[in-house]
């Protein structure tokens, strides 16, 4: 009874040290009945997104469960109301990638309520960490801070920058340009002339980059992507412009897709730091702690890594998206 009461103790310090407890929504069904998980993924729409679904679906596969999965095509409303039906279903967990930060407080509510723990993975969300299981995802500040690093070291602190920002309001788009000008700004001749939202998307970067390219095309030494897709647009936007890409005018990414390796091999690119979608064993490892009633920190974070231009084509061939 005392090493009951002891481990209890500890149990119940843990809890209020380290967040909140769930059981699962399907916790006591019968030992061979398999885990249901709900996957609701924002959107489709880049490479990126590809992997990581592929991930989450990949790792079910392997762990043995049975996975329901929504694409959102990127409107929140169907990712709330997708939440909602995994709760309906009964599920015992929920991996969630949430569109942007805010409005998802209620829907995390009734999952708690049911007792279902939620996994959040690659983006945050702007409520109370009680709401949420536990955040597997990249340090965006960091990625925007590193990315900067070398943006000053290969121009020698001087350029004019045009900015590609992603989707607003989501937190990679608020972090990364964050993280950036926390390093710019110490460099009086390094600034941010042109900036616009291409939404993470390869078309929009595209179009954004005609533009910015149409109104200060000769004042344009550098471009910060939020990620690699609206980089490979901008690209393509340059070229059509008549400058070279990764000569004329550089080019800066972030994710670290094939794409944007081949391009860095190409040339076109210069720089990529990693933000990396395959989070899949992360997720049902932390669904699997939650199952078990242990407590993880709330920010579980992914590793990521730096790769330049000269590198790439000995890396290339070992990209996994």
């Amino acid at each position: 009874m005392k090493k009951r009461s002891v481990f209890l103790v500890a149990l119940l310090v843990l809890a209020i040290v380290g967040g909140t407890v769930f059981a699962g929504g399907q916790q006591d069904a019968g030992a061979d009945s398999p885990k249901v998980v709900g996957f609701s993924q924002c959107d489709s729409q880049q490479a990126w997104r590809w992997a990581e679904t592929e991930s989450v679906q990949g790792e079910a596969a392997v762990r043995g469960y049975e996975l329901k999965y929504n694409d959102a095509q990127a409107v929140q409303a169907n990712q709330i109301a997708a939440v909602r039906s995994f709760i309906a279903q009964g599920v015992d967990g929920i991996i969630l990638a949430p569109q942007v930060m805010t409005g998802f407080g209620p829907v995390l509510q009734e999952a708690k309520d049911a007792g279902i723990p939620v996994v959040l993975v690659d983006r945050l969300v702007a409520e109370d960490e009680d709401m949420y299981y536990t955040f597997i995802g990249s340090d965006f500040v960091w990625e925007g801070e590193r990315m900067a690093e070398i943006v000053v070291e290969e121009t020698g602190g001087k350029a004019r920058i045009a900015e590609l920002q992603g989707t607003p309001g989501a937190d990679p788009t608020i972090d990364r340009k964050k993280g950036f000008e926390n390093i710019i700004n110490d460099y009086p001749d390094m600034n941010i002339v042109l900036s616009q939202t291409g939404d993470f998307n390869r078309t929009k970067g595209k179009e954004v980059m005609e533009a910015f390219l149409k109104a200060e095309g000769e004042n344009i030494d550098v471009v910060y992507c939020h990620n690699d897709d609206m980089a490979i647009g901008a690209i393509q936007a340059i070229k059509e412009y008549g400058k070279d890409p990764g000569k004329d005018i550089l080019v800066y990414s972030i994710d670290g897709i094939k794409d944007a390796f081949q391009a860095m091999v190409d040339g076109d690119l210069n720089a990529v730091v990693e933000c990396t979608p395959l989070l899949g064993p992360q997720a049902y490892d932390a669904l699997e702690a939650a199952w078990a009633g242990e407590v993880l920190p709330k920010w579980v974070m992914s590793e990521d890594g730096i790769f330049l231009q000269k590198d790439a084509a000995s890396i290339i061939d070992s990209r996994k998206y």
